[in-house]
């Protein structure tokens, strides 16, 4: 008995060290799930109404692009990045699964991480498909900026710091989740050069198109000026 006692002693040490773990795991994963839910996906008034889309556009600086030649995609960063004030930022989350868990339907977060997504479904606004997304298997859905980054760079973003570039690249408001292919189609051409498969999403993928360079102060040159005052026209009045 005498023997037994310090072993019972310290089982119960044991138990309540591990208890302790468990409560601060609960309080830790309690406190990133109110992080997560509390930053919001995008920002107040974005896309713009159509409306607002045609005002932006009329104020837009409009020339031809620049510095084409010295554009490199790591001059926007290399990686995902949560640490700018952009929208969807400093939340914890990879900016990926930020786009994932506002743009996917029958969304299944982690229990865990509630920045995972487990799976869901994707309404493909540039095509219109239906692309279902599984944890861990491959996918047809990548994450697009609206306006690229390369033509991002030529309408301004070359004159930018490296800061606000890496922000540029990780605003919610700039990216959307897509369909693969159809991503690879659009690369970095502008609005004049590509629109969306889906007529259907012509009016809002100019308001988001336009609210994106109005943001940032980008430039527009003169056919996609044009371009986004014909998708813009296709709003309803």
């Amino acid at each position: 008995m005498g023997r037994a006692a310090p072993l019972i002693a310290a089982g119960a040490v044991v138990l309540l060290l591990g208890g302790c773990h468990h409560e601060d795991a609960e309080r830790a994963q309690a406190s990133a799930a109110a992080l997560v839910a509390q930053v919001p996906l995008a920002s107040a008034g974005f896309p713009p109404a159509a409306a607002t889309a045609k005002a932006e556009l009329g104020g837009l600086k409009v020339e031809w692009g620049k510095n084409w030649e010295t554009y490199k995609r790591e001059n926007f960063g290399k990686y995902w990045s949560d640490e700018t004030d952009a929208v969807g930022g400093r939340n914890g989350c990879d900016t990926r699964d930020d786009v994932l868990r506002r743009d996917l339907r029958e969304l299944r977060e982690g229990d865990r991480n509630p920045c995972v997504v487990l799976s869901g479904v994707l309404k493909d606004p540039y095509t219109g498909k239906e692309l279902p997304y599984t944890y861990r298997r491959a996918s047809q859905i990548q994450t697009d900026h609206v306006v690229a980054l390369g033509a991002a760079w030529r309408g301004g973003a070359y004159a930018w710091t490296p800061q606000r570039r890496l922000e540029y690249a990780n605003d919610l408001d700039v990216l959307l989740a897509v369909d693969k292919q159809t991503n690879y189609d659009k690369s970095s051409k502008t609005a004049d050069k590509w629109k969306p498969p889906q007529k259907g999403y012509w009016c809002e993928y100019a308001r988001r198109y336009t609210g994106i360079k109005a943001k940032y102060g980008l430039s527009v040159t003169p056919p996609e000026k044009q371009a986004l005052q014909e998708m813009l026209g296709t709003c309803p009045a």
